[in-house]
């Protein structure tokens, strides 16, 4: 009997267990209605023919005129859908339709179609309000031309962000006239979901320094990027005529619109399982669309449940377990059920009959016995197993959460630090290494209650230290090891710098999967939130406005002048000045600056940093000055006379930027058409001249001609100790006039205030509009 046992156990082992395929079929189109258009299946709810789809804006047009036939969604009626019929279908999914129409997907700009008497063309716009369907996020913008910017919109975007946008840039003309996408001449951004995209070119060549485009004609194309379409090279020198580009790239034109379709898309699943209307067949999932974080969805989908196949929409049918696979022994029998199956043992023996299971033993063996045996053996074996287990959970516990520790060290640029450590002691001095623990326990376990602001790389929260001491904890959202170099160059600058405008880092921790940086709490937000806020309860006089300015000016001249190695900053601009509870500036996010050895005037690194802040210089050589940071500092001394924001999407071509149009107001001798109002009652006009006309010099294009922020510093420390002694009567300066200041200024103690408010100190990370280059 045991031999019997031994070899019936070693049969269930090894044996493969034959299944017949189901004969069952399912169908997945209406019954009388045609299933195929061509190539494609048509399945339900979508149709062709009268009655074959669940309603209108499910009807496809099968149009036998080709060969083989191509099938098209068809218009139901309203204008709105003017698009409908043009649009070929070349798959559908159980979520998803995708599109094929190359008109209105394609935008094209020429220099007499579009580019001519005008910077700006209106070319591709594509809606589906009051449809089952809504544009995927899967879709992408790709822009192609050597002087272009394309501005998209969808109808989730938020009016405050304008959109995205990509800029589509060629280096020199001299070099292979080849471009590449992504690359040289190709930009590629996202779109976010909803009903509506619309894409507008911008003509850029005035603001890269150009007298006159490069090509003639620019194209923007809306489309999901598949395996293998991700790069692609064209030549340059087809932009110059719409046909011969789009007769040498038809791969370009060949990316399908995805769409995500839905049943009744403002209704969800627990509105309408009771209705009459209800898609979901029996034996189905209702699938709830909807989403609180994206505007535009909602609707259901239809699932067949598990044990089941076909088309919910029609009919969900019970799968056959046991004639395709299942865990039943071999030598037991399989039973089907609906939606399952059940495994049993053959005559004699007993069991469970799954093969991952209890199996089936011969019932021949006494069954008490063979319980006590079982159940002393367990027990025996359960007991020192717990016991072992135990010991080796406190020492297994122990290595790992040592081992972790030290794979995020490593990963999170602990090794980098050391090197940085071993060459300048002064940063272990200067700094604190917390553990996960303490500032765990400061934030009561990152509370979503102590977020103090959120950028598109991580979150700041505001914690309490054991010592009562109130800080900023900044934690990534996820982990980038191509930052690490990023991040620990941060450390590196802010434990070099000593100075009352410049935020404070306090420490750092490295033993987590994301690292976290530790500053000092700065309470009253930031200088750019401030400027916009025309509700504050304190606005900024000019008063404070020149101390601010002051106040930055002189942590840029410490940073380029009186640290043992120059630093440039290289993301100079109002977001990134805080300011405390006296409005003391506090210059911060120094995760992209660099030191400079001293006998070296500039740095050459791929571009980065904010459009409308970003040096032109700097822009087309790469070569990063310190007088690049001066050119950003009076793009920020600009929005403190004028309470502007750096960029407008209301503007067109040149006076986009504040500084271009604030330059061309100097130049035409109008100023005080730029001025904020509170400016120019508050400000005497011979101090308000001398900071435009110092601004101006920040600006100039050639950033030789640019002064050194030593030296501004001194212009307006000699600005603001004048302030008194000036006139108050009309004067004209240099041709410019301005009408006369109706405020006497107020000393400093008119702003030395403590506020009480909790202000949200933005992410460093948050900006506006980026323009990447490669």
């Amino acid at each position: 009997m045991l031999v019997h046992l031994v070899l019936l156990q070693i049969f269930c082992i090894f044996s493969l267990a034959v299944a017949s395929p189901s004969n069952a079929t399912t169908a997945s189109t209406k019954p009388g209605c045609q299933s195929r258009c061509g190539n494609l299946e048509i399945p339900y709810p979508f149709g062709i023919g009268s009655n074959c789809s669940l309603d209108a804006n499910f009807d496809i047009n099968c149009n036998t005129s080709f060969n083989p036939p191509k099938p098209y969604l068809v218009d139901p009626g309203p204008s709105i859908y003017k698009y409908y019929s043009s649009y070929e279908v070349v798959n559908i999914s159980e979520t998803q339709i995708y599109l094929k129409n190359a008109e209105a997907q394609l935008s094209v700009a020429c220099n007499g179609m579009g580019f001519d008497n005008k910077t700006e063309n209106y070319t591709m716009s594509m809606e589906f309000f009051l449809s089952p369907y809504t544009l995927s996020n899967a879709n992408q913008v790709t822009s192609l031309g050597c002087d272009d910017l394309a501005m998209v919109r969808t109808d989730s975007s938020n009016d405050s962000d304008g959109g995205v946008a990509c800029a589509s840039y060629c280096t020199n003309f001299s070099d292979p006239v080849v471009g590449s996408c992504p690359g040289r001449g190709c930009c590629r951004t996202s779109i976010t979901k909803g009903t509506y995209v619309g894409v507008k070119l911008s003509d850029m060549h005035s603001y890269w320094g150009r007298d006159s485009r490069l090509f003639r004609c620019s194209f923007a194309f809306v489309g999901m990027i598949g395996d293998g379409d991700d790069k692609f090279n064209f030549n340059l020198s087809h932009l110059d005529d719409s046909t011969t580009f789009l007769n040498n790239n038809k791969k370009f034109m060949s990316m399908p619109l995805v769409l995500d379709w839905g049943i009744a898309r403002y209704l969800n699943c627990t509105e309408v399982q009771n209705s009459t209307n209800f898609a979901c067949q029996k034996n189905s999932d209702c699938i709830d669309l909807y989403q609180k974080s994206v505007k535009y969805s909602g609707g259901y989908q239809c699932r067949c449940k598990k044990g089941y196949e076909g088309n919910p929409y029609l009919r969900c049918q019970d799968i056959n377990e046991c004639m395709t696979n299942h865990e039943c022994i071999s030598y037991g029998t399989c039973t089907n059920t609906l939606g399952s199956y059940q495994c049993s043992c053959p005559s004699g023996y007993r069991g469970d009959g799954k093969r991952n299971g209890f199996g089936c033993f011969p019932t021949s063996v006494s069954h008490d016995k063979l319980a006590l045996g079982v159940g002393l053996s367990a027990g025996m074996g359960l007991l020192v197993l717990l016991s072992t287990c135990f010991s080796l959970y406190k020492f297994e516990k122990k290595r790992k959460s040592k081992k972790s520790k030290e794979k995020f060290f490593k990963r999170n640029g602990g090794l980098l630090l050391r090197q940085q450590i071993t060459t300048d002691e002064g940063i272990l001095k200067k700094t604190q290494l917390f553990s996960f623990k303490e500032l765990e326990k400061a934030t009561d376990h990152f509370n979503k209650s102590r977020i103090l602001g959120e950028g598109g790389q991580g979150m700041v929260y505001k914690g309490m230290l054991s010592d009562g001491k109130i800080v900023a904890i900044k934690k990534s959202k996820v982990v980038d090891e191509n930052q690490v170099e990023q991040f620990i160059n941060e450390i590196v600058m802010l434990s070099q710098v000593i100075h009352r405008n410049v935020v404070k880092l306090l420490g750092y921790c490295l033993e987590t999967e994301v690292p976290l940086l530790v500053y000092e709490f700065i309470c009253n937000g930031t200088l750019y939130d401030h400027i916009r806020d025309k509700s504050d309860e304190f606005p900024l006089s000019w008063n404070m406005r020149l101390k601010i300015a002051g106040e930055v000016s002189e942590a840029l001249a410490y940073l380029h002048s009186a640290t043992s190695i120059p630093i440039y900053h290289r993301d100079i601009k109002s977001t990134n000045i805080l300011l405390d509870e006296k409005y003391v500036a506090k210059v911060s996010d120094f995760g992209t600056s660099r030191s400079i050895a001293a006998d070296h005037t500039h740095l050459t690194t791929l571009v980065k940093g904010t459009f409308g802040y970003l040096d032109p210089e700097y822009f087309q050589s790469s070569q990063f000055t310190e007088k690049s940071d001066v050119y950003s500092f009076g793009v920020v001394l600009v929005e403190l006379l004028t309470g502007q924001r750096p960029t407008s999407s209301a503007k067109t071509g040149e006076e986009r930027s504040l500084a271009t149009r604030f330059l061309l107001c100097m130049e035409a001798d109008n100023l005080e058409t730029i001025l904020d109002g509170q400016v120019l009652e508050q400000g005497k006009r011979e101090e308000l001249i001398a900071v435009a006309k110092l601004a101006q010099r920040c600006l100039n294009l050639n950033g030789k001609n640019r002064p050194f922020m030593k030296e501004v510093a001194i212009e307006l420390e000699i600005i603001k100790l004048s302030q008194m002694h000036l006139t108050a009567s009309d004067t004209k300066y240099q041709d410019l006039q301005l009408r006369k200041s109706k405020a006497i200024l107020a000393s400093d103690d008119d702003y030395r205030w403590t506020s009480t408010s909790d202000n949200i100190i933005p992410l460093s990370d948050v900006q506006p509009l980026m323009i990447h280059t490669v």
